[in-house]
């Protein structure tokens, strides 16, 4: 592949996945005044990610990503913003407990507005239109005006954008984010559930502890670390033309980074190695994310690390594998040997969403969460076998009390699916799911750090 990089030359290069505009002088309108635009994130901030990703890389901390399957217009509220929030600051404060070390806060928010498609139109009751794309292309409304692709829906993508930043970033560094506030984070409808009762426990020691440093003369409210969270935004950068109008070069460095998100990543329909996306990622200084699915051979897997990260730098690059519960044993070793033979510092990251999604019998897309479970187990016990070291997790979920994915301690069930399906497009973990998760995985943590400390002979090693 060519050395040579612009912002635009990923247009020389096949694409898919793209909406056809019919108006392409309305699309390059827009997206000129879109380069005007300010930033919505900045390049030091897209370092700093960088720096802590390339320490969860080195096996010293772990990464916690997720948020909506695809943001939409009409959800764009202060209190669901801020109740995704509190849900993951709990799933957080679960997982740091857990590890004994950092945990990486980076939310699917603030600009996942482009879903990949698996087919390019969608028939109900003898009625072919196209596929909706999310709110950034379409709207999810089944009538002919709706699903036409609009180019200025971009601009109002990046304002929706810009409000939910700002809003994250009051929350996460005006005291919400406090420790002291571990208790307050709770959800209403958490309160008295078998999850939420654990996190009630969890929260208390957390408070033991800052009673503790308080007697000890140490103050939590004057401790940045105590007080305040970094929290970073990312999405799957699908629509080039926006995200070409938001890279810019640094003032400091020189080099280009992708404004939009703090990182972004390639979906596994758009990860073929001479296409526009990854050619497009292979030019920005940003962290990038790269789904790795069932079919991705060991061999295109290593190709496409030397390009996307051709210095092997850890923090760059972070792998979010997706099989599905039934197929990770598979898959992952053998991407995970060949990775490990050719010392590739990445980060593993278990996406246990995407690989599990069924039909129920009523027609409503779901997935169950005994399967998502099962996944993030396998996920961890190949890591634990191949001696490597497992760093992430990539979910969908909400802060809303929905009912999209079946099972759970509350034991949702098909004939539940109808209650409150609210998701745009894909079934997310409600609160109480995503807590559970948790706990699981911080189960898995515990194992992965005492196998780490030698209390399994010694004999897990960080690739």
């Amino acid at each position: 592949m060519s050395k040579t990089w612009t912002p635009d030359s990923w247009r020389s290069k096949p694409i898919v996945q793209v909406p056809d505009y019919p108006d392409l002088e309305a699309v390059k309108s827009v997206e000129g005044r879109l380069a005007t635009y300010p930033p919505l994130v900045f390049a030091g901030e897209a370092r700093r990610l960088r720096a802590q990703l390339a320490r969860v890389a080195e096996g010293n901390g772990f990464l916690l990503q997720g948020g909506d399957c695809a943001e939409a217009f009409a959800e764009h509220h202060p209190d669901n913003i801020r109740d995704f929030f509190r849900v993951f600051l709990q799933m957080a404060a679960v997982l740091t407990y857990a590890a004994a070390s950092p945990v990486v806060k980076v939310g699917r928010i603030a600009g996942q507005f482009a879903k990949p498609r698996s087919s390019s139109t969608e028939t109900v009751d003898g009625v072919e239109l196209p596929s909706y794309r999310g709110d950034i292309i379409n709207d999810i409304d089944f009538t002919e005006s709706s699903r036409f692709p609009d180019p200025h829906r971009m601009e109002m993508a990046y304002r929706q954008s810009a409000a939910t930043l700002n809003l994250l970033r009051a929350f996460a560094q005006g005291g919400f984010a406090n420790l002291d506030h571990v208790h307050q984070w709770t959800l209403d409808f958490l309160k008295g559930s078998p999850q939420g009762d654990r996190y009630k426990e969890l929260a208390h020691r957390i408070s033991e502890a800052m009673d503790f440093m308080r007697a000890c003369g140490v103050d939590p409210g004057e401790t940045e670390a105590l007080r305040s969270t970094d929290f970073f935004t990312s999405h799957e950068a699908l629509l080039l033309g926006y995200e070409e109008a938001f890279t810019r070069t640094d003032s400091i460095t020189g080099d280009y980074y992708a404004t939009s998100g703090h990182m972004l990543w390639i979906g596994d329909r758009t990860r073929q190695i001479d296409h526009a996306h990854v050619e497009f990622f292979r030019g920005i200084e940003n962290p990038v994310g790269l789904k790795c699915g069932p079919s991705l051979e060991p061999d295109d897997l290593l190709r496409l690390i030397d390009v996307l990260n051709p210095d092997n730098e850890a923090g760059r690059l972070t792998l979010i594998t997706r099989f599905g519960a039934d197929k990770v044993f598979d898959y992952l070793p053998g991407l995970v040997k060949a990775v490990k033979a050719e010392g590739k510092k990445v980060i593993w990251s278990c996406d246990p969403m995407h690989g599990n999604v069924i039909k129920a019998s009523n027609g409503y897309k779901t997935r169950p969460f005994d399967r998502i479970l099962k996944e993030v187990e396998s996920f961890f016990a190949v890591h634990l076998t191949e001696g490597t070291y497992a760093g992430g997790v990539h979910v969908e979920m909400t802060g809303k009390n929905v009912t999209e994915c079946t099972g759970g301690a509350h034991a949702i069930t098909e004939d539940d699916l109808s209650d409150r399906y609210h998701t745009a497009c894909d079934p997310r973990l409600n609160a109480d799911q995503a807590l559970e998760l948790s706990f699981l995985i911080a189960d898995n943590i515990k194992k992965q750090r005492a196998s780490r400390n030698g209390e399994n002979n010694g004999k897990l090693a960080i690739a």
